[in-house]
């Protein structure tokens, strides 16, 4: 079984071809279409030599045209890399020549930027450029149009055999470091984050077929996916969508207005969204304009998990949604569900039960029984490594009792019943007087305040303690921080020394594209700005 992604789509395309494949404002998009449009760019990636294992970037937000080019590369054997289109100029220059791109496919309204980095990055010989609705109109480019390598190119499936070793690779989004490039086998990644193994029972499906042949059978559904993608929180539902014979919603970028007016008008039924940057401003706008949601049968939350606020207003306002938070990462794939249920203590953090392969161990890898403590790992279907960083794949990627494991940064706690309470991740604990805290445990009972909006906790140095708990928020719309109510909302949960002491006020926090916290970014601004209070 070749276990590959682009004969995962092909089998859909075989049984469903005049199934609508995606959706995109006026656009409606068959199976048929995207696979004859996706052949095509193939035979021009092909035309020009790119092939076998070439990396190809996409720096495109959400469109046909990205899902086209992804195929497209996945048929003819390249490497779509993910390059997100928030990077400036030397950002760009990093992942272009850590990738070792040949070549990159833009939106037009990019170009400005494209253009500088490129030109300090000669591996990149071929470039195309695709008109977009976000700004492009009149923008400069050297890149060869999109649309002119369909007026002659072959629409013919006549490529090679695949394999499910062929690879894929994501760059992390670098909130805490320098980018870094996952590697996966496809089959891999089909098993933990394509639907290769089933995401409730946890069981593998029979063959390459199966999500083709049972999607043929029942009434097709539509995906809403928001976040972008250029994150495997998007990229992998969207395809986990099309292999079991479904449709995705697409919107170029995240507006919760727009949300909701497609939401009314196309009547999608699973909503994709990465956690409280996307879930708050939805709940808000629904709540100020509601309109018919009675298509939405599911909201799953993927790479950053909902606070109890915000499930609770969700709840409130779709009851009968079921609403779940998947843990996981580039790193480990799907590592876990969890239901939202209503009014949990904040402070509990979230408890999930594992998927396949899901462990918590201790310091030598072994598992921890339940009541105990340790990181977060993953066995069986795991990544090869870093690309290029053999010292980082080497401390991650491990090998205990002779088994592969991925052992993460991320700390959890064993329940009676098998479910596990993450506590926070490793690499951003603060160690103040010698006690430790996890800056997840704090963002969201800060975030539980009726007043907070978006926060972000990290430590900035002490001269007692080394390090001291702080806060950078925003507020909810029309609200003013009350900084004694959040003080004594605080402690109400968690203990002293958890408590941010300094807090600076902004108008937004900053997250990337997909809802991750830049925590970067949080850093320097309490570095370079007066607190709006201490104590």
């Amino acid at each position: 079984m070749p276990n590959n992604f682009a004969d995962l789509f092909e089998h859909s395309v075989d049984i469903m071809p005049d199934r609508i494949a995606v959706i995109q404002g006026d656009r409606r998009v068959s199976f048929r279409e995207l696979e004859k449009r996706a052949n095509q760019l193939a035979h021009h990636l092909d035309s020009v030599g790119i092939g076998v294992g070439d990396h190809v970037g996409f720096q495109m937000h959400n469109s046909v045209e990205t899902l086209e080019t992804l195929i497209a590369c996945f048929k003819v054997r390249a490497v779509p890399i993910n390059i997100n289109y928030r990077y400036g100029t030397e950002e760009l220059k990093y992942i272009y020549d850590n990738a070792d791109l040949v070549a990159l496919v833009h939106h037009r309204c990019y170009s400005p930027t494209v253009e500088q980095a490129r030109a300090a990055v000669p591996s990149i010989r071929h470039s195309l450029v695709v008109e977009d609705d976000q700004g492009g109109a009149g923008v400069e480019s050297t890149s060869t149009p999109y649309e002119s390598v369909f007026e002659s190119a072959s629409d013919a499936r006549d490529f090679g055999d695949r394999t499910a070793d062929d690879l894929f690779m994501m760059y992390t989004g670098g909130t805490t470091g320098m980018p870094k490039g996952v590697m996966w086998r496809q089959e891999d990644m089909w098993r933990v984050l394509g639907g290769g193994i089933d995401f409730y029972n946890n069981e593998p499906v029979t063959d390459e077929y199966q999500q083709s042949r049972v999607g043929a059978q029942a009434d097709p559904s539509m995906w809403f996916v928001l976040p972008p993608l250029i994150h495997a929180a998007a990229m992998m539902p969207t395809f986990t969508a099309l292999w079991s014979g479904n449709a995705v919603v697409f919107e170029p970028r995240f507006d919760p207005d727009r949300v909701w007016q497609v939401m009314a008008s196309v009547k999608p039924h699973i909503l994709v969204i990465t956690g409280d940057a996307m879930a708050r401003p939805l709940v808000e706008s629904f709540r100020a304009n509601p309109v018919d949601a009675s298509s939405l049968l599911a909201v799953g939350s993927g790479a950053a998990l909902l606070s109890q606020a915000v499930k609770n207003d969700m709840i409130e306002m779709f009851p009968t949604t079921v609403i779940t938070d998947s843990i996981g990462s580039s790193e480990t794939g799907f590592g876990g569900i969890g239901f939202a249920q209503k009014d949990d203590d904040p402070s509990r953090g979230p408890r999930v039960q594992t998927g396949r392969g899901a462990l918590v161990v201790d310091e030598q890898g072994a598992p921890v029984g339940p009541g105990g403590e340790g990181w977060v790992a993953k066995t069986g279907s795991v990544p090869i490594g870093y690309y290029k960083d053999p010292v980082k794949s080497a401390k991650l990627f491990q090998t205990v009792d002779g088994a592969r494991m991925v052992v993460t940064d991320d700390r959890a706690r064993v329940e009676a019943d098998g479910s596990i309470t993450l506590l926070g991740r490793g690499n951003m604990v603060i160690n103040t007087g010698g006690e430790k805290v996890f800056t997840e445990e704090v963002e969201a009972v800060v975030k539980a305040h009726d007043t907070v909006f978006d926060v972000l906790v990290i430590g900035v140095p002490h001269e007692r303690w080394g390090q001291q708990v702080a806060a950078v928020v925003s507020a909810e719309s029309g609200a003013t921080i009350d900084f004694e109510a959040l003080r004594k909302h605080v402690r109400a949960h968690l203990a002293g020394y958890k408590l941010p002491r300094r807090i600076w006020v902004v108008d937004a926090v900053v997250r990337a594209p997909s809802g991750k916290p830049d925590y970067r970014w949080a850093k320097e601004y309490a570095a370079t700005n007066s607190p709006d209070h201490e104590g």
